[in-house]
């Protein structure tokens, strides 16, 4: 993805509310059934990960390894990922 597809996705962002909340349970298989679904239905969602600063890393990236979806953005708590829906 180029640099000026991120600026806008990042832009389209900015008035979203996350969608997905990760807390102590952590990243789990009911946590990543909802995130599918809801890149299905928005595309662009934010994740609000409750956790210290190296685990959000760690769990954002294995978001969007086991969804197939991009890391857009990743301030403090929240992380902005995308995926291109096909049938769209």
């Amino acid at each position: 993805m180029k640099g000026i597809d991120k600026k806008k996705l990042r832009a389209q962002a900015h008035a979203l509310k996350p969608v997905i909340m990760i807390g102590q349970a952590g990243f789990t298989q009911a946590v990543l059934a909802e995130t599918d679904l809801a890149l299905d239905s928005h595309e662009l969602i934010k994740i609000r990960i409750r956790a210290e600063r190296e685990d959000r890393k760690l769990i954002s990236e294995k978001i969007c390894h086991d969804t197939r979806a991009q890391l857009i953005q990743a301030i403090g708590q929240i992380a902005v990922i995308y995926r291109k829906n096909p049938n769209k």
